[in-house]
């Protein structure tokens, strides 16, 4: 670990310019922060970046966190703590309205605002990310990785993944 940086309001703002920039391994349309999984950024004293995989068993966990210290060592940030904290844990509601927007643009159905507050037995309306139709159907909870599971339209026949809400 380098030496310790004074406070500097500026430095958080640098900091989450740098991790805007740093992708998800297995979405790299969206960044750490559209994510979410940025939990804070400190600046008092050693400055440090805390992130909260999106599950605890995430087999990306480690490579997000070595995209991260590459990240901010290019960015010349090599003093930078990195912290995983699981609790709280994280929530699909954490996903930035901009990463929503990526997720859909890039062809995966976000999940809903607030949709782990809902019955996991309540009906839920998945709209198609190709035409936007609400005719869409679950095929399997497994998607092409483990926080996805894969939906087909109805009207368009496309597969999609949706992002699983938890």
């Amino acid at each position: 670990m380098g030496a310790s940086v004074p406070s500097d309001s500026g430095l958080a703002d640098r900091l989450a310019e740098v991790l805007a920039t740093v992708p998800d391994p297995e979405i790299p349309v969206v960044s750490v922060i559209d994510l979410g999984i940025v939990r804070s950024i400190e600046t008092a004293g050693t400055p440090r970046v805390t992130l909260t995989p999106t599950y605890t068993g995430c087999p990306a966990t480690l490579v997000i966190e070595a995209s991260v210290r590459a990240g901010l060592d290019d960015a010349g940030f090599s003093n930078v703590e990195i912290r995983t904290e699981l609790y709280p844990p994280w929530t699909t509601d954490m996903i930035t309205d901009a990463g929503r927007e990526k997720l859909l643009a890039y062809g995966i159905a976000p999940p809903a605002r607030n949709a782990a507050l809902h019955s996991l037995r309540a009906r839920e309306t998945v709209h198609c990310p190709r035409c936007n139709s609400a005719g869409t159907r679950e095929i399997s909870r497994f998607g092409s990785t483990p926080c996805k599971a894969l939906w087909q339209c109805d009207d368009c026949l496309e597969p999609f993944d949706k992002f699983k809400c938890h």
